[in-house]
Protein backbone atom coordinates (compact mmCIF):
# COMPACT_ATOMS: atom_id res chain seq x y z
CA UNK A 1 0.00 0.00 0.00
CA UNK A 2 1.60 3.14 -0.94
CA UNK A 3 1.92 5.81 1.74
CA UNK A 4 2.87 9.21 0.69
CA UNK A 5 1.56 11.94 -1.55
CA UNK A 6 3.78 14.92 -3.15
CA UNK A 7 1.71 18.71 -3.31
CA UNK A 8 3.28 21.08 -5.39
CA UNK A 9 2.42 25.02 -5.57
CA UNK A 10 3.77 26.82 -8.52
CA UNK A 11 4.27 30.62 -8.31
CA UNK A 12 5.66 32.75 -10.39
CA UNK A 13 8.59 33.33 -8.14
CA UNK A 14 8.92 30.08 -5.58
CA UNK A 15 7.66 26.63 -5.83
CA UNK A 16 5.97 25.49 -2.85
CA UNK A 17 5.98 21.84 -1.93
CA UNK A 18 4.81 19.54 0.84
CA UNK A 19 5.38 15.87 1.29
CA UNK A 20 2.32 14.11 3.01
CA UNK A 21 1.13 11.22 4.29
CA UNK A 22 -1.77 9.43 3.02
CA UNK A 23 -3.89 10.79 6.03
CA UNK A 24 -3.06 14.63 4.85
CA UNK A 25 -0.42 15.04 7.52
CA UNK A 26 2.57 17.13 6.45
CA UNK A 27 5.75 15.81 6.83
CA UNK A 28 8.39 17.96 5.44
CA UNK A 29 7.71 21.58 3.44
CA UNK A 30 10.19 23.32 1.26
CA UNK A 31 10.47 26.10 -1.50
CA UNK A 32 12.69 25.94 -4.82
CA UNK A 33 12.69 29.31 -6.83
CA UNK A 34 10.50 29.29 -9.93
CA UNK A 35 13.10 29.68 -13.09
CA UNK A 36 10.46 31.48 -15.36
CA UNK A 37 13.26 31.60 -18.13
CA UNK A 38 13.04 30.49 -21.66
CA UNK A 39 9.40 29.90 -20.97
CA UNK A 40 9.49 28.16 -18.31
CA UNK A 41 11.52 25.03 -19.19
CA UNK A 42 13.25 24.49 -16.40
CA UNK A 43 10.12 24.78 -13.79
CA UNK A 44 8.91 21.34 -14.12
CA UNK A 45 12.43 19.27 -14.74
CA UNK A 46 13.36 21.57 -11.32
CA UNK A 47 10.28 20.58 -9.17
CA UNK A 48 10.84 16.16 -10.22
CA UNK A 49 14.71 17.05 -9.19
CA UNK A 50 13.85 18.17 -6.25
CA UNK A 51 11.04 15.26 -5.67
CA UNK A 52 13.52 12.66 -6.42
CA UNK A 53 15.95 13.97 -4.31
CA UNK A 54 13.76 14.12 -1.31
CA UNK A 55 12.80 10.74 -1.48
CA UNK A 56 16.19 9.64 -1.43
CA UNK A 57 17.00 11.18 1.41
CA UNK A 58 14.36 9.87 2.89
CA UNK A 59 14.91 6.39 1.34
CA UNK A 60 11.83 6.06 -0.06
CA UNK A 61 10.78 4.09 -3.26
CA UNK A 62 8.55 4.72 -6.05
CA UNK A 63 6.06 2.38 -5.35
CA UNK A 64 5.41 4.20 -1.66
CA UNK A 65 4.50 7.04 -3.35
CA UNK A 66 0.80 7.11 -4.65
CA UNK A 67 1.14 10.66 -6.89
CA UNK A 68 2.61 13.68 -7.30
CA UNK A 69 -0.33 16.78 -6.97
CA UNK A 70 0.17 20.30 -8.54
CA UNK A 71 -1.30 23.37 -8.90
CA UNK A 72 0.04 25.81 -11.07
CA UNK A 73 -1.31 29.68 -11.63
CA UNK A 74 -3.49 29.74 -15.43
CA UNK A 75 -6.44 27.51 -16.79
CA UNK A 76 -5.70 23.84 -16.39
CA UNK A 77 -8.32 21.55 -17.61
CA UNK A 78 -9.33 17.79 -16.69
CA UNK A 79 -7.11 15.90 -18.45
CA UNK A 80 -4.11 18.18 -16.98
CA UNK A 81 -3.47 20.40 -19.79
CA UNK A 82 -2.53 24.00 -18.98
CA UNK A 83 -4.27 26.47 -21.36
CA UNK A 84 -0.76 29.09 -20.92
CA UNK A 85 0.17 30.38 -18.09
CA UNK A 86 1.41 33.94 -18.44
CA UNK A 87 3.52 34.37 -15.26
CA UNK A 88 5.56 31.71 -16.02
CA UNK A 89 6.42 31.71 -19.58
CA UNK A 90 4.22 28.28 -20.55
CA UNK A 91 2.24 27.96 -23.84
CA UNK A 92 -0.59 25.11 -23.90
CA UNK A 93 0.69 21.42 -22.50
CA UNK A 94 -0.39 18.57 -20.73
CA UNK A 95 1.69 19.30 -17.59
CA UNK A 96 0.51 16.27 -15.59
CA UNK A 97 1.79 14.18 -18.66
CA UNK A 98 5.11 15.88 -18.63
CA UNK A 99 6.09 15.58 -15.24
CA UNK A 100 4.63 12.01 -14.70
CA UNK A 101 7.34 11.47 -17.44
CA UNK A 102 10.12 13.02 -15.73
CA UNK A 103 9.23 11.19 -12.81
CA UNK A 104 8.19 7.97 -13.02
CA UNK A 105 5.32 8.28 -10.69
CA UNK A 106 1.46 9.42 -11.62
CA UNK A 107 0.90 13.13 -11.60
CA UNK A 108 -2.22 15.25 -11.48
CA UNK A 109 -2.48 19.13 -12.16
CA UNK A 110 -5.13 21.58 -11.59
CA UNK A 111 -5.49 25.83 -11.34
CA UNK A 112 -3.98 26.95 -8.16
CA UNK A 113 -6.98 28.94 -6.87
CA UNK A 114 -8.92 25.30 -7.72
CA UNK A 115 -6.62 23.19 -6.09
CA UNK A 116 -6.57 26.02 -3.02
CA UNK A 117 -9.93 25.67 -2.61
CA UNK A 118 -9.48 21.85 -2.54
CA UNK A 119 -7.19 22.22 0.60
CA UNK A 120 -9.24 24.52 2.22
CA UNK A 121 -12.50 22.25 1.88
CA UNK A 122 -10.09 19.24 3.20
CA UNK A 123 -7.95 20.68 5.80
CA UNK A 124 -9.11 24.50 6.41
CA UNK A 125 -11.89 26.66 6.71
CA UNK A 126 -14.13 24.38 4.78
CA UNK A 127 -13.65 21.58 6.23
CA UNK A 128 -17.00 19.13 6.87
CA UNK A 129 -18.50 21.05 3.44
CA UNK A 130 -19.30 19.41 0.29
CA UNK A 131 -19.89 22.61 -1.67
CA UNK A 132 -18.19 25.66 -1.49
CA UNK A 133 -16.45 28.56 -3.18
CA UNK A 134 -13.30 29.41 -1.65
CA UNK A 135 -12.47 33.79 -2.81
CA UNK A 136 -8.49 34.25 -2.68
CA UNK A 137 -8.40 38.38 -1.79
CA UNK A 138 -4.83 39.12 -3.20
CA UNK A 139 -3.55 41.38 -5.61
CA UNK A 140 -6.37 40.16 -7.94
CA UNK A 141 -9.43 37.76 -6.75
CA UNK A 142 -9.30 34.15 -7.50
CA UNK A 143 -11.94 31.54 -6.99
CA UNK A 144 -12.34 28.01 -6.49
CA UNK A 145 -15.09 26.07 -7.01
CA UNK A 146 -16.31 22.41 -5.21
CA UNK A 147 -19.87 21.37 -5.67
CA UNK A 148 -20.62 17.81 -4.01
CA UNK A 149 -17.01 17.31 -3.27
CA UNK A 150 -15.98 17.82 -6.94
CA UNK A 151 -13.77 20.94 -8.72
CA UNK A 152 -15.48 22.56 -11.30
CA UNK A 153 -13.14 23.68 -13.89
CA UNK A 154 -14.92 24.25 -16.83
CA UNK A 155 -14.63 23.51 -20.31
CA UNK A 156 -11.00 25.17 -20.38
CA UNK A 157 -9.85 25.76 -16.97
CA UNK A 158 -11.43 28.82 -16.53
CA UNK A 159 -14.38 27.95 -14.61
CA UNK A 160 -13.99 30.17 -11.31
CA UNK A 161 -12.36 33.66 -12.81
CA UNK A 162 -14.48 35.33 -10.34
CA UNK A 163 -12.39 38.00 -9.97
CA UNK A 164 -13.52 39.19 -13.57
CA UNK A 165 -17.41 38.84 -13.65
CA UNK A 166 -18.31 42.43 -14.09
CA UNK A 167 -19.88 44.43 -11.77
CA UNK A 168 -19.25 48.06 -12.82
CA UNK A 169 -20.30 50.17 -15.76
CA UNK A 170 -18.66 53.30 -16.74
CA UNK A 171 -14.90 52.30 -14.94
CA UNK A 172 -12.47 54.01 -16.79
CA UNK A 173 -9.36 51.86 -15.66
CA UNK A 174 -8.46 48.71 -17.61
CA UNK A 175 -8.73 45.44 -15.35
CA UNK A 176 -5.32 43.43 -16.08
CA UNK A 177 -7.64 41.41 -18.00
CA UNK A 178 -8.11 43.68 -20.08
CA UNK A 179 -11.78 44.32 -19.29
CA UNK A 180 -13.59 47.06 -17.61
CA UNK A 181 -15.55 47.37 -14.07
CA UNK A 182 -13.92 43.59 -12.85
CA UNK A 183 -14.77 42.37 -9.07
CA UNK A 184 -11.54 42.67 -8.52
CA UNK A 185 -10.55 46.26 -9.73
CA UNK A 186 -12.87 46.74 -6.24
CA UNK A 187 -12.45 43.73 -4.19
CA UNK A 188 -9.23 42.74 -4.31
CA UNK A 189 -5.98 44.62 -1.96
CA UNK A 190 -5.01 46.33 -5.15
CA UNK A 191 -8.99 47.26 -5.40
CA UNK A 192 -9.44 48.53 -1.55
CA UNK A 193 -6.44 51.12 -2.47
CA UNK A 194 -8.12 51.79 -5.48
CA UNK A 195 -11.20 52.43 -3.42
CA UNK A 196 -9.39 54.56 -0.82
CA UNK A 197 -8.02 56.78 -2.99
CA UNK A 198 -10.62 57.93 -4.93
CA UNK A 199 -12.90 58.62 -1.32
CA UNK A 200 -10.13 60.20 -0.02
CA UNK A 201 -9.87 62.24 -3.34
CA UNK A 202 -13.39 63.07 -2.99
CA UNK A 203 -13.65 64.28 0.13
CA UNK A 204 -12.16 66.81 2.84
CA UNK A 205 -13.27 64.87 5.72
CA UNK A 206 -9.72 64.30 7.94
CA UNK A 207 -8.53 60.87 7.95
CA UNK A 208 -5.72 58.80 9.46
CA UNK A 209 -5.21 57.26 5.82
CA UNK A 210 -4.01 61.31 5.20
CA UNK A 211 -0.82 59.96 6.91
CA UNK A 212 0.86 57.51 5.29
CA UNK A 213 0.62 54.51 2.72
CA UNK A 214 -2.91 53.65 1.85
CA UNK A 215 -3.11 49.65 1.95
CA UNK A 216 -5.35 46.87 2.46
CA UNK A 217 -4.10 46.37 6.10
CA UNK A 218 -4.16 50.56 6.75
CA UNK A 219 -7.93 50.95 5.57
CA UNK A 220 -9.40 48.11 7.91
CA UNK A 221 -7.04 49.21 10.91
CA UNK A 222 -8.53 52.21 10.42
CA UNK A 223 -11.86 50.76 10.18
CA UNK A 224 -11.27 49.23 13.41
CA UNK A 225 -10.07 52.48 14.90
CA UNK A 226 -13.42 54.62 13.74
CA UNK A 227 -11.95 56.49 11.34
CA UNK A 228 -14.75 57.81 9.43
CA UNK A 229 -13.48 57.76 5.70
CA UNK A 230 -11.83 54.50 6.47
CA UNK A 231 -15.72 53.05 7.11
CA UNK A 232 -16.84 54.67 4.15
CA UNK A 233 -14.11 53.03 2.17
CA UNK A 234 -15.03 49.48 3.84
CA UNK A 235 -18.50 50.09 2.99
CA UNK A 236 -18.34 50.74 -0.73
CA UNK A 237 -15.91 47.52 -0.99
CA UNK A 238 -18.13 45.64 0.87
CA UNK A 239 -21.20 46.87 -1.33
CA UNK A 240 -19.71 45.39 -4.36
CA UNK A 241 -17.58 42.38 -3.64
CA UNK A 242 -21.56 40.94 -1.69
CA UNK A 243 -23.19 41.92 -4.93
CA UNK A 244 -20.78 40.23 -6.27
CA UNK A 245 -20.76 36.73 -4.30
CA UNK A 246 -24.29 36.94 -4.38
CA UNK A 247 -24.55 37.04 -8.04
CA UNK A 248 -21.94 33.50 -8.21
CA UNK A 249 -24.22 31.95 -5.10
CA UNK A 250 -27.44 32.33 -7.26
CA UNK A 251 -24.97 30.52 -9.93
CA UNK A 252 -23.83 27.62 -7.41
CA UNK A 253 -25.63 28.08 -4.66
CA UNK A 254 -22.17 26.77 -2.64
CA UNK A 255 -23.23 26.05 1.34
CA UNK A 256 -19.93 27.98 2.40
CA UNK A 257 -17.16 30.91 1.60
CA UNK A 258 -14.07 30.26 2.45
CA UNK A 259 -12.37 34.06 2.21
CA UNK A 260 -8.40 33.93 2.03
CA UNK A 261 -5.61 35.97 0.57
CA UNK A 262 -3.60 39.02 2.23
CA UNK A 263 -7.52 41.02 2.90
CA UNK A 264 -8.78 38.30 4.75
CA UNK A 265 -5.96 39.32 7.77
CA UNK A 266 -8.35 41.78 8.29
CA UNK A 267 -10.18 38.96 10.01
CA UNK A 268 -13.67 38.78 10.70
CA UNK A 269 -14.46 42.37 10.32
CA UNK A 270 -14.96 41.73 6.49
CA UNK A 271 -17.91 40.41 6.51
CA UNK A 272 -19.99 42.80 8.66
CA UNK A 273 -19.17 44.84 5.33
CA UNK A 274 -19.59 41.87 2.96
CA UNK A 275 -23.01 40.11 4.34
CA UNK A 276 -25.51 42.89 4.49
CA UNK A 277 -25.04 43.30 0.42
CA UNK A 278 -25.04 39.86 0.04
CA UNK A 279 -27.98 39.58 1.72
CA UNK A 280 -29.55 42.61 -0.29
CA UNK A 281 -28.87 40.84 -3.46
CA UNK A 282 -28.85 36.93 -3.36
CA UNK A 283 -31.65 34.91 -4.55
CA UNK A 284 -33.35 33.52 -1.42
CA UNK A 285 -32.46 29.81 -1.75
CA UNK A 286 -28.82 31.04 -1.05
CA UNK A 287 -29.73 33.39 1.68
CA UNK A 288 -27.99 30.68 4.29
CA UNK A 289 -25.30 30.04 2.65
CA UNK A 290 -22.39 30.32 5.78
CA UNK A 291 -18.77 32.86 5.31
CA UNK A 292 -15.94 31.40 7.28
CA UNK A 293 -12.42 33.03 6.68
CA UNK A 294 -9.23 30.38 5.04
CA UNK A 295 -7.58 29.22 7.89
CA UNK A 296 -4.14 27.17 5.72
CA UNK A 297 -2.57 30.66 4.47
CA UNK A 298 0.53 30.09 1.94
CA UNK A 299 0.03 26.39 2.78
CA UNK A 300 -3.81 25.63 0.86
CA UNK A 301 -2.02 25.20 -2.13
CA UNK A 302 0.05 22.24 -1.41
CA UNK A 303 -2.48 20.35 0.84
CA UNK A 304 -5.00 20.80 -2.27
CA UNK A 305 -2.17 19.54 -4.58
CA UNK A 306 -1.75 16.71 -2.34
CA UNK A 307 -5.43 16.23 -2.00
CA UNK A 308 -6.07 16.23 -5.74
CA UNK A 309 -3.89 12.77 -5.77
CA UNK A 310 -6.09 11.76 -3.39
Amino acid sequence: MSKYVFGVDVGGTTVKMGFFDNEGVVLEKWEIPTRTQNGGENILPDIAKSILNTMDEKGISKEDVIGVGIGVPGPVDGNGVVYKAVNLGWGVFNIAETLTGLLGIPAKAGNDANVAALGEMWKGGGQGYRSLVAVTLGTGIGGGVIIDGKLLTGYKGAGGEIGHVHIMDDEPEACGCGGHGCLEQYGSATGVVRLANRILAATEEDSVLRNGDVSAKSVFDAVKAGDKVAIQIATQFGEILGKGLAIIASVLNPEIFVIGGGVSKAGEILFEYIKPAYQKYVFPGSAETEFALATLGNDAGIYGAAKLVL
